[in-house]
């Protein structure tokens, strides 16, 4: 009697509370910030659902409080991450043993994979597509044309928010019904483990370092670059000196080996890796990300100044 009675205390987010949470998602990027980025967008989604969850004001501050950690993906490809969590709250407030922990691995690794499928889908296909479409109609003179791409574009984004939100839900509801195999902790651990690995190999992409000191200046044999005074003049030495560079050919007399090209060749990319090794050393001694990046500024100039980078 005593189990028949908990369950049906059980509580449920029902699809009213789900599709409340969804029209808020909209919004994920209202308060985005350089220190944590969406995490306001994505508390204020999360509020009716954690209304409905915990009943006390204690549960309820902790509930935001977790949530406002760093969080920082494409902004539609969020929803299938909010429909998980939402099965995560669900089950925790339910009595399941999911921690703090959990829920953040699970959204830290599944963010940065799924942030690098929003862009080429959404701004890079879809919508020039449509836009394309209306531009071509608004250039005959149709007044469809920005009407379509308009009710096309959101009507795409809103279908493809709600029902990914409710895959990620229905399948956060099956990770959560196997606790007691360890199900959810491999998946976090997988997820972190994508998730860092994605992290990492933007590394060279995204994070830019150049140290300019000159280690040699060696001069180049005759023939080994490229002779201007003796190009023909206009457009034919132009296709001349093209032809020449193609060919190996260097454009100075002078070849110039910096600091930098040396680090290259020992292995690409070593700063860029160091500093990055550092702001995280840095954010794990609690330092304030806003600190570091207006370190990196000052840094970065002063640096600059002295002609080192």
């Amino acid at each position: 009697m005593k189990e028949e009675k908990n369950m049906a205390e059980k509580i449920e987010l029902t699809k009213k509370d789900r599709l409340a949470v969804a029209w808020r998602s909209t919004f994920i990027q209202g308060s985005w910030n350089y220190e944590r980025m969406q995490n306001g967008g994505w508390v204020f989604s999360l509020i009716p659902a954690i209304k409905k969850l915990y009943k006390t004001k204690e549960d309820r501050s902790a509930a935001l409080k977790r949530h406002l950690e760093f969080f920082n993906t494409h902004p539609y490809i969020a929803s299938p991450i909010i429909g998980v969590t939402l099965a995560l709250e669900e089950e925790r407030a339910n009595g399941a043993p999911i921690d703090d922990v959990a829920i953040q691995g699970v959204k830290v690794g599944m963010m940065g994979p799924l942030a690098g499928v929003g862009d080429p889908v959404f701004w890079f296909t879809v919508r020039p597509m449509l836009g394309a479409l209306g531009a071509s109609l608004a250039l005959s003179g149709n007044i469809l044309g920005p009407i379509i791409f308009f009710v096309a574009w959101n009507i795409i984004r809103w279908a493809f928010m709600w029902y990914t939100q409710e895959f990620g839900y229905k399948a956060g509801s099956k990770i959560t019904d196997d606790l007691s195999g360890g199900l959810l902790q491999d998946v976090t651990k997988g997820a972190s483990i994508l998730g860092m690995f994605v992290l990492g190999s933007l590394v060279q992409r995204w994070v830019n370092v150049k140290f300019t000191p000159t280690v040699s200046e060696v001069k180049l044999a005759d023939g080994a670059y490229i002779d201007w005074d003796k190009l023909p003049s206009g457009a034919q030495g132009i296709k001349e000196a093209l032809i020449q560079s193609g060919n190996g050919l260097s454009l100075t007399d002078t070849k110039v080996t910096t600091l930098q090209d040396n680090l290259d060749q020992l292995i690409p990319g070593l700063a860029a890796l160091l500093l990055t090794l550092a702001c995280m050393w840095l954010l794990k001694k609690k330092v304030s990300p806003i600190i570091i990046i207006i370190g990196l500024f000052v840094v970065g100039i002063v640096l600059h100044l002295l002609h080192i980078m």
